[in-house]
Order: structure tokens, then sequence, then C-alpha cells
């Protein structure tokens, strides 16, 4: 992952007029870092995310903080997990969160790449899980369902589909990191010659 750490992963999104995200994946000594940032300008809305989550080695979700900056000023949301029960910033527990063991922050693709390790699926296999869904840019915390299922690879890329009761289904191609190259009719990745 050294790679990442040197040239993190750009995206633009395509479901938008203007989107560029950036992100990268950092090992540590008891897990991995996620870090990333976007910037939308999309009609009058413009705004800024910025956004960490840390995981454990089997890259469950144990901490995220996100941050928007918008023309209604900066706000921040902080969760924590422990073996699937979350809290707030304040450590209220979110009793609604329960089970969940990965977090979706509604920004770049980059949060894709949490259940495509943690679930090492093969081809052909499929999971539902209960994900910790982050809205942006309004920071809205909602639990959703959500179905991974892994199809053989093509063109040195690993492909799966990505499905959820709020949004549909899409096609996901991914590297070997377990990051987003292509996320269908939501974002692309930027080659680098790098």
């Amino acid at each position: 992952m050294s790679s990442l750490t040197e040239h993190p992963a750009a995206w633009t999104r395509t479901d938008v007029p203007e989107g560029l995200g950036l992100g990268t994946l950092l090992p540590e000594p008891d897990g991995h870092r996620l870090e990333a940032g976007e910037t939308v300008v999309e009609g009058e809305e413009r705004f800024f995310t910025r956004f960490t989550v840390r995981t454990d080695l089997a890259w469950t979700t144990r901490e995220v903080r996100a941050e928007v900056l918008s023309a209604s000023g900066p706000e921040s949301v902080t969760l924590r997990a422990q073996d699937g029960h979350w809290t707030d910033a304040d450590g209220r527990p979110l009793a609604e969160l329960v089970g969940c063991l990965d977090v979706d922050v509604a920004a770049t693709p980059l949060t894709n790449t949490l259940p495509i390790r943690r679930l090492g699926l093969r081809p052909g296999e499929h999971r539902d899980i209960a994900v910790v869904w982050i809205d942006i840019p309004s920071l809205r915390v909602r639990r959703v369902r959500q179905r991974y299922t892994r199809y053989p690879a093509e063109d040195g890329l690993e492909r799966y589909t990505y499905r959820d009761p709020l949004h549909g289904e899409y096609r996901l191609s991914v590297d070997g990191n377990g990051l987003v190259v292509d996320y269908e009719r939501f974002a692309r990745r930027l080659r680098s010659d790098a």
C-alpha cells in the first residue's frame, strides 16, 4: 500500500457537474486509516468534505470523523464503534446502529474498500450487510442494508455489484488494493502517469 501513500487515488464524480475526490489508505500498527476529501459544485450548492476512518486489522470500522464546509458553515460528526456497538462524540450509545461493522461516507468511493476487504468474497458469492451511512453534505447518519456481490475478474480488475434500497444497484471495478476504479453512475478514478 505504500504507493497509495505516495500517490493517493483521485476520482472524478460522474453524477454531478463538478466533483473531485482524493483518498488514500494508510497502514497503522493496529489497523488501517482511510483519509479522503472531496469538493463538489452542483448548481448553487458548493461544499468540501473531509473524512477519516480508522479500522482494525480485519477492516472493521472503529471510528469515523466526517467534516463538511458549505454555505451554512463548517459541521462535523464523529462516531466510534466497538464490537458493532456505536456511540456519538459524547459517548452516547446509538442503538439503531448496533451490528454495523462498516461505515459508508457518501462522498468519494473510498469507503467501498471497507466491506470489499473485510468480506473477502470469492467470485459468485454475495453478502448482505448493515452499514452506518453518513449522508454528504447533510451529515445525517442512518442504518442502511447493502449487498455486495463479487464476479469474475475482467481486464485485470475485480468486479462487484453494490446494491442498497435507497440508491439501487451499481457495478464496481476495483484494483488489487480493493480501491474503486469505476463506480457506475457515481465516480471514475483518474489515471496517473506517475
